[in-house]
């Protein structure tokens, strides 16, 4: 990591932020459409017949992790992959719904690889790394022929050819999708893929196996420590690079669209060992979710953004009007975002539908239960295109809100409402994807990398993949290239250590046997998380959670109650040990949050919005990444700041009307 020192202070609050260091990015140079063949062509070579004495462990078997360890393991690399679920096939993955962007121009209708780039760093609200944005378009056009050959099975026009459909963002048709169920298929040809290794002997494959710690050796990523979520087993494992794929932290805030298992364990212990956190504030609000129906309610669920293809948005232009749609004439309907955006109507980004939806719901005229509800009303679309056609493209989608909410979608219009759904922080990592810690690679949604403050809808899967089977496999080369395989041993201190904290904050959690389930913590936090860090924010509600979070945390140590054995299958033991987790980054998002003043993308602070309600950035001052180093000192971070320079998208306001 090659860094410039420029020590100073930045005053954040009643906090005091060190700022140290420019962190380089590693980008290659020349024409940025020749930047990553010039820079495939430089790297470092592994011998074929040397792969085999190299072992990488792939953390996660979702798109990123699971195309990543087939991919290696084809190479010949000996691989070790693990995930906490049964099955990879159970990764969070699966609950990508709508579809996975790639330039190919199918349609004709002005798509190109310099679109989906533009598109990108726009949608990102120029907060985005420019070259690894036009790396991603570059490689997205590989992701559907590598899809189409495992046999994915993309949904096609009447003469065989792919179909593709719209996404907020773009006003072109990019997205490839298979009806509602795209991450699940995707998934499936990379579990094959997977699949196929393992047989081969080259993956091996670990599930029902959690990472607790990273082991850095000499200053560079040697191994895991694990826990075997069945009998409690604790292992080490060495290697000579350690990749992690582990998705995102969007359940600290409790209620997400997110499965009930994802957690930030990996790369929040990463971080703990060096790896520094890039943009840890910057979080999507998806604004097409089922409405919250109850306080017992422990996760939310998406509606697919490819939804608003047809769905059109609307609330009723009169306060508290309690009619049922179906008795609102036309003429007393406000379809907001067709009238605010004229040039994208109901595919804006979701950031700003997202906004748009709660101003409308803040005004009085929301709809369902408590009034945070809009509708998307299929009713156009049912009389013009046919009920058979929209349950050929949503039909899943459309028996899935039924058997949740009790209501038939064709018949009457669905609610949705925003909630958190993707993390565009994560940790950050340079040009080859390799973190602050040399040997440690992040990919998919645990990096920060690609789509800046907000990211675009169907770019989640293309990310993974273009990591996973396209990108990796270079830069994970280059650095093994360099170092010699093997050397190192399970028994050095380092190991040992690892372990020794692990079995320690174990016997911790489960001798406190306070009054309070963890639950009852992780709900608490993530209330205050959604209040106070959540769709808007501002300085007083952030210094107050920088205030409360700590208390949280310290009675969290003090009253937990986490049943059951260490040796033994104990949900609420892991459940507790990643809430204590949620609990330190929380408190990072929020410093994070206060520092950056400014608005951009989902990053929503109240006092820096343009007269229109849109946000405002400041380019002059927070045009970069903020990546923070772990101190010792949960509340003094260090900051790190990698500057972002816009060579080819000029930034500019942001506009989609």
């Amino acid at each position: 990591m090659s860094e410039t020192k420029n020590e100073t202070t930045v005053r954040t609050g009643t906090r005091q932020v060190e700022y140290v260091s420019v962190l380089d990015s590693k980008v290659p140079t020349g024409p940025i459409e020749q930047r990553w063949d010039k820079h495939r062509f430089e790297m470092k070579l592994v011998n074929p017949a040397n792969r085999r004495k190299y072992t990488i462990i792939v953390v996660g078997s979702g798109l990123a992790g699971a195309s990543a360890a087939a991919t290696l393991g084809e190479a010949g690399y000996n691989v070790l992959c693990f995930c906490y679920q049964d099955s990879p096939r159970r990764a969070h993955s699966i609950a990508a719904q709508g579809g996975i962007n790639a330039a190919k121009n199918y349609r004709n209708d002005g798509d190109s690889i310099y679109r989906l780039f533009y598109d990108t760093v726009k949608g990102g609200d120029f907060r985005a790394r420019e070259s690894n944005v036009y790396r991603l378009a570059q490689v997205s056009v590989n992701i559907i022929d590598q899809c189409v050959a495992q046999g994915v099975p993309f949904a096609r026009e009447y003469g065989g050819l792919l179909d593709n459909r719209s996404f907020g963002g773009a006003q072109v048709a990019r997205t490839f999708y298979a009806r509602g169920q795209t991450g699940q298929q995707l998934l499936l040809g990379a579990y094959q893929a997977l699949s196929r290794q393992i047989a081969a002997g080259t993956v091996k494959m670990f599930p029902r196996t959690e990472m607790l710690d990273l082991v850095v050796v000499d200053g560079r990523a040697r191994g895991i420590i694990t826990r075997d979520m069945v009998t409690g087993k604790i292992t080490r494992y060495a290697a000579d690079a350690v990749v992690l794929a582990t998705g995102g932290y969007g359940n600290v805030f409790y209620l997400s669209t997110n499965a009930k298992g994802c957690n930030a364990t990996a790369i929040w212990r990463a971080h703990r060992r060096g790896a520094f956190f890039g943009n840890p504030c910057f979080t999507q609000i998806h604004p097409t979710c089922i409405p919250v129906s109850g306080e017992y309610q422990s996760k939310l669920t998406l509606m697919s953004e490819s939804l608003r293809n047809d769905g059109r948005i609307w609330v009723p232009k009169k306060q508290g009007d309690t009619r049922r749609p179906q008795d609102i004439p036309e003429s007393e309907r406000d379809y907001y975002l067709e009238e605010r955006y004229p040039s994208f109507g109901n595919l804006v980004p979701r950031d700003i539908a997202s906004r748009a939806a709660k101003q409308v719901c803040d005004e009085g005229r929301g709809v369902g239960p408590g009034g945070l509800g809009v509708y998307l009303d299929f009713a156009d679309a049912i009389k013009r295109l046919g009920r058979q056609k929209i349950a050929e493209r949503y039909g899943n989608l459309f028996d899935m809100y039924k058997q949740i909410t009790g209501e038939d979608p064709y018949e009457t219009p669905m609610r949705i409402y925003p909630a958190v759904h993707y993390t565009m922080g994560g940790l950050w990592v340079d040009y080859n994807l390799q973190s602050t810690i040399p040997g440690l690679f992040v990919i998919g949604e645990a990096n920060f990398s690609d789509h800046g403050a907000n990211r675009l809808g169907a770019s989640a899967l293309m990310q993974g993949l273009a990591d996973g089977y396209f990108i990796l496999p270079y830069t994970i080369a280059n650095f093994l290239a360099q170092v010699k395989p093997g050397g190192i041993s399970i028994d050095r201190p380092e190991f040992a250590e690892a372990e020794a904290e692990i079995n320690q904050r174990i016997q911790r959690l489960l001798s406190i046997r306070g009054k309070r389930t963890v639950d009852s913590f992780h709900r608490e936090l993530g209330k205050l998380m959604w209040d106070k860090c959540g769709m808007a924010r501002n300085a007083a509600g952030l210094r107050e959670a920088l205030q409360r979070i700590p208390e949280i945390r310290a009675e969290f140590w003090e009253n937990v109650n986490v049943p059951g054995e260490a040796n033994d299958l104990n949900q609420a033991l892991e459940k507790a040990g990643r809430v204590a987790d949620f609990l330190e980054l929380a408190e990072l998002m929020c410093l994070d949050a206060l520092h950056r003043e400014e608005s951009c993308g989902g990053h929503f602070r109240e006092e820096y919005q343009t007269p229109d309600g849109e946000a405002l950035r400041n380019d002059e001052q927070f045009s970069y990444v903020a990546a923070w180093e772990f101190t010792g000192d949960l509340a003094k971070p260090r900051l790190h700041k990698e500057p972002l320079v816009f060579e080819y998208v000029k930034p500019t306001q942001r506009s989609y009307k």
